[in-house]
């Protein structure tokens, strides 16, 4: 229906309930922040402020200039390409700071600063690790999701103005974790550092996404619900259970940072590594599988190898994963029978992941001539390989006498970054990649040669790093667990840190190829932007149903 002068002239009810929002939140930062005492409290509120303030002014100028107006006819592309931009942001910073910190391992004598507290180990590993997994992964989730459920259901995102909302509140989330992290803000929980008013930004935000991914659903004109979609929906759902109950906590006052944990003991280690399992699971595992589902489809030109399988995926692995989170408190306080239960499921979890691997790499039969010629599929096509190797070696490292030479030990750390780099870093890639093109109307990617040289810079990084770690972490247990014939243990901590040092500069060197493979790829995606569109590419209308994105069993 044409859309008439008169209803021209409105402000949409939508763009109206967020100025709202926004304003009392901005009153909410101000009040807040001249009353409290605490000069930590007050070092966020100066940035809520300023958010707020600087979001009233561009939504005032947006509406006074007749901005902010959706085109039912039109998906919406403008949040999706600043999400891409973001995600390769946050991906350099998280990465470069991964790799100062591997250095100050490795030469502690040159790069540790005992003046500036914020430069410690202590405060950047939080930094590096949030930032990798909620910056550049969270915003690689979000854009891909509003991207799928776009092409897949038919329909523009629900909800007008507020998927911007759920973008920009995203990045205000990620800059008060940071600068928590460095101001040494935090509550200590791993994955979950951010202090409780902090976590209270982020559910507001979280709800928004997930009413507005729902309701993009609701409103689909294509009456099957893709697999993909499923599995961003599981991933939205149980990592907003996650974070509510790991995160309850009584603050110690309403004007104060600090806060005390609703939990205690053993009871709160068993909720903290139920939260850190499945934040793995949920946030690192089943999102970047929907990414799967769509993108190695898309890119091989080939339907999904068997859909019902992805369906078998799909359940098994949500109603198994969520049990798996005790397996990380073996020879702990926790009753025995719990530390059984989490290894069990831990090891049933190989079935539903490996089903999901197999699904994955024989979606491309027919069409296996493309890793010769198409390095970005090569790159998705490793990640599915790394999802595999990842899959095998959580259970593994699960079992109680494994477990007994792994745990505290920098096998697991090799066993986090296979996951972390080979799978959701190389899938992520594999779909940015593809976006790119696609989202700036573009008929290809400025070098080809620039994606070879980041898969192979990158992919050798990854197995010196993972290689390192694995042979550093077993020698670390070994040493451990080395006695002298009086009993006494035969190594002292600092002599296992002395042994590691060739490996902690080998996981150094593989950190820095990492890195640079992502810089790579930024410029070739920046050189890729600012190409010409082609005529062919440019009159592509965004209302395009594309080819393919219908599931075939």
């Amino acid at each position: 229906m044409p859309i008439t002068a008169a209803q021209d002239s409105e402000t949409p009810g939508d763009v109206v309930a967020l100025y709202l929002f926004v304003g009392v939140a901005a009153v909410a930062a101000l009040l807040a922040t001249a009353f409290t005492d605490d000069p930590a409290f007050r070092f966020h509120g100066y940035f809520m402020m300023a958010a707020s303030v600087v979001a009233l002014a561009a939504m005032t100028i947006g509406v006074a200039n007749g901005r902010f107006r959706s085109d039912p006819a039109r998906y919406e592309d403008g949040v999706i390409r600043a999400g891409v931009i973001a995600t390769m942001f946050w991906g350099v910073v998280g990465m470069a700071v991964g790799v100062f910190i591997a250095a100050q391992l490795s030469w502690p004598e040159i790069f540790y600063f005992p003046e500036h507290g914020w430069l410690n180990f202590g405060r950047l590993r939080p930094l590096h690790t949030s930032g990798v997994i909620f910056a550049f992964g969270g915003n690689a989730l979000i854009c891909t999701s509003f991207w799928v459920v776009q092409r897949t259901c038919k329909a523009r995102l629900a909800g007008g103005v507020w998927p911007w909302f759920v973008f920009w509140g995203y990045q205000l989330f990620i800059v008060l974790a940071a600068t928590g992290y460095v101001a040494g803000i935090t509550q200590s929980r791993e994955y979950a550092e951010p202090e409780w008013y902090v976590d209270l930004w982020l559910t507001i935000v979280w709800v928004a996404y997930l009413l507005v991914f729902l309701g993009t659903i609701w409103k689909r004109k294509e009456p099957h619900i893709y697999v993909a979609n499923w599995f961003y929906l599981a991933f939205i759902v149980t990592v907003a259970l996650l974070h509510l109950v790991n995160n309850a906590a009584v603050p110690v006052g309403l004007l104060e940072a600090r806060s005390y944990s609703a939990f205690g003991g053993v009871q709160d280690a068993l909720v903290q590594w139920w939260y850190g399992h499945n934040a793995v699971g949920f946030f690192l595992t089943a999102g970047f599988l929907a990414m799967m589902y769509y993108f190695v489809p898309k890119r091989v030109e080939r339907p999904v190898y068997s859909y019902r399988l992805s369906i078998v995926h799909f359940w098994s692995l949500i109603f198994i994963y969520i049990w798996a989170g005790p397996h990380h408190l073996h020879y702990t306080a926790l009753p025995q029978w719990a530390q059984t239960l989490g290894m069990t499921f831990s090891i049933m979890l190989w079935m539903p992941s490996w089903g999901g691997m197999i699904n994955g790499l024989m979606t491309l039969s027919g069409a296996w001539d493309k890793l010769r010629t198409d390095p970005v599929v090569r790159m998705m096509v490793v990640a599915i390989a790394f999802y595999g190797m990842s899959t095998f070696e959580g259970p593994l490292m699960s079992i109680r006498t494994v477990n007994a030479l792994s745990h505290y030990t920098d096998w697991t750390i090799g066993h986090v970054h296979s996951g972390a780099l080979g799978w959701v870093g190389f899938i992520s890639f594999g779909a940015v990649y593809c976006l790119v093109p696609w989202l700036w109307k573009k008929d290809r990617l400025y070098s080809n040669a620039l994606v070879e040289w980041h898969f192979w810079i990158a992919t050798t990084g990854i197995v010196l790093y993972i290689t390192a770690m694995w042979v550093s972490g077993i020698m670390e247990g070994l040493m451990w667990r080395e006695y002298t014939p009086d009993g006494f243990l035969a190594n002292s901590f600092i002599e296992t840190v002395s042994a590691k040092h060739i490996q902690n500069v080998i996981r150094t060197v593989g950190g820095l190829m990492f890195l640079s493979g992502t810089l790579i790829m930024s410029y070739n995606l920046w050189r890729t932007i600012r190409m010409p569109s082609s005529r062919s590419a440019a009159n592509v209308p965004a209302t395009l149903i594309e080819p393919h994105q219908q599931p075939v069993g």
